[in-house]
């Protein structure tokens, strides 16, 4: 296929997958779903047969994919709203991934009969709920969830793969005969460093942004990608979790202070959109439909099993220490949808070497793709049922994510400018104004000018200035000039 070919085709899916988009909308499925689906019809067995088989590539696609997806994911997480329910979406990411893995590694022995090792790696693959799908969900049917559990769904499951992650680790070294020493160590240190890394980029980032304003706005994203990428490389060569960094990164960054937020916001979520058709569609095309039938009942088994029993048992457990009503107890466990996390955590099992009886790559895949299918498309049906959707001004889910355009309002300040004064003769590109200080308008006699970046200051005119909050503005006007009668 010729480079050009490639690049049509990439330009098409892309297109159809943004045409599935609103398909999605009128049959209540998620688009994640039919992004998945795309990749199927366009694979090996597909309508278009292109021939696609490699695990290697796609673990490092899909790696870097959900590096952005889980920035943005923390990014747009108000950590207000998410603080009080903290403590039960910590818990349900380490102590309810481990008790979600060990009893459907359980069932999968003793009902399904498969050997003890293959047990607990299924059951430590699908461990963890998964970020894209669960923030693409909530966020696209605009749930409006109360009592905070839009936070505490987001929390548990952006912050959940790194124990997902280690018990993989740990079964896979396990079945190559290498075994773990120090597993609590190893998972300690994945934590922790994951938490440091993402803690200190994210506080060296907030500093630039806040007080350095590049020539041009575009760096601004540009930088950001940079830190994204950096803090998930510096997590893994550190020996912690990328992921959970870049989550804790997005988080600190998205409740600072920054400059130009808005248009980041635009930016990553645009990013964050590609990151999942990207992730879904190269996933949908790494799949063997004709190889799906063989596994489907071990798939639907051990999927009704993961949502019906195994879930809802890890979260009764955590939940009801903190009088959880079983209400929304019920609504947690039915939101662990399993997703691309999931998936890729299989490729890495198949890239791994280790010898292996079963097709964990598409049993995975299958009860991923039934996850993301049926709970998804569940999941506001529930939400309603239940009695737990507000309206959007009651702190739902709206509230969850952060409100780019700051909660402060804007405040004007009239400036007069006599002759020998700091502005007087210069003109506004000259000033020096930092971002957040704006002249919105220059009141010259009878005229009202509306300035632009050549507009001359002149004596006697009146500055009208806009800001956000008035000691703000005024501590910035005194970066601006010295001279306190210019203040």
């Amino acid at each position: 296929m010729g480079i050009y070919t490639a690049l049509l085709l990439v330009a098409v899916v892309l297109l159809i997958c943004i045409g599935s988009s609103r398909l999605s909308y009128r049959l209540g499925v998620p688009v994640l779903f039919l992004f998945i689906v795309l990749g199927m019809i366009f694979g090996s067995d597909g309508v278009f047969g292109l021939p696609f088989d490699n695990y290697q590539l796609t673990e490092q696609v899909c790696s870097v994919a959900l590096v952005f997806i889980m920035f943005y994911g923390g990014f747009g997480t108000s950590w207000k709203e998410a603080r009080p329910v903290a403590a039960q979406a910590i818990l349900l990411a380490s102590l309810g991934v481990v008790l979600t893995a060990g009893i459907t590694a359980l069932f999968c022995f003793g009902v399904l009969g498969l050997s003890v090792y293959e047990s607990l790696l299924i059951g430590s693959v699908i461990s963890s709920t998964d970020a894209a799908s669960v923030f693409s969900i909530l966020r696209s049917k605009k749930l409006s969830l109360k009592h905070g559990l839009a936070s505490l769904l987001e929390l548990e499951s952006g912050s959940n793969d790194p124990t997902s992650y280690m018990l993989t680790a740990i079964v896979l070294a396990a079945m190559g005969g290498r075994g773990q020493k120090n597993v609590p160590l190893q998972l300690l240190s994945q934590v922790l460093f994951g938490l440091a890394v993402g803690a200190l980029v994210a506080v060296l980032a907030t500093a630039v942004l806040s007080r350095v304003s590049f020539e041009q706005k575009g760096l601004h994203t540009t930088f950001l990608v940079a830190v994204a990428l950096g803090c998930y490389a510096l997590a893994q060569l550190l020996g912690g979790n990328g992921y959970l960094a870049v989550y804790v990164a997005g988080i600190v960054l998205g409740n600072s202070r920054i400059l130009h937020k808005v248009e980041l916001v635009h930016f990553f979520d645009g990013i964050t959109w590609l990151a999942q058709v990207l992730i879904f569609f190269v996933l949908g095309l790494l799949a063997f439909p004709s190889q799906i039938p063989a596994l489907l009942g071990t798939a639907v088994a051990i999927t009704a099993f993961l949502s019906l029993v195994a879930r809802p048992a890890a979260t009764l457990a955590i939940l009801s220490w903190f009088k959880v009503p079983l209400r929304q107890q019920f609504f947690v466990s039915m939101a662990g949808i399993r997703g691309a996390a999931s998936i890729v955590f299989a490729v890495m099992a198949m890239n791994a070497g280790v010898p292996m009886r079963l097709d964990i790559f598409h049993i995975v895949f299958c009860v991923a793709l039934f996850s993301v299918a049926v709970q998804g498309t569940l999941l506001p049906v529930l939400a309603r049922k239940l009695g737990l959707v507000g309206d959007q001004e009651g702190g739902g889910v709206w509230k969850t994510f952060t409100d780019y355009q700051d909660q402060e309002k804007v405040q004007l300040i009239e400036l007069p400018v006599v002759q020998g004064d700091f502005w007087c003769g210069k003109a506004v590109r000259d000033l020096g104004l930092p971002p957040e200080l704006l002249i919105t308008m220059i009141v010259r006699g009878e005229e009202t000018v509306i300035p632009k970046g050549g507009t001359v200051i002149a004596g006697g005119d009146l500055l009208v200035l806009g800001g956000l909050g008035r000691a703000q503005m005024q501590a910035l006007l005194a970066q601006c000039c010295s001279d306190p009668q210019k203040k």
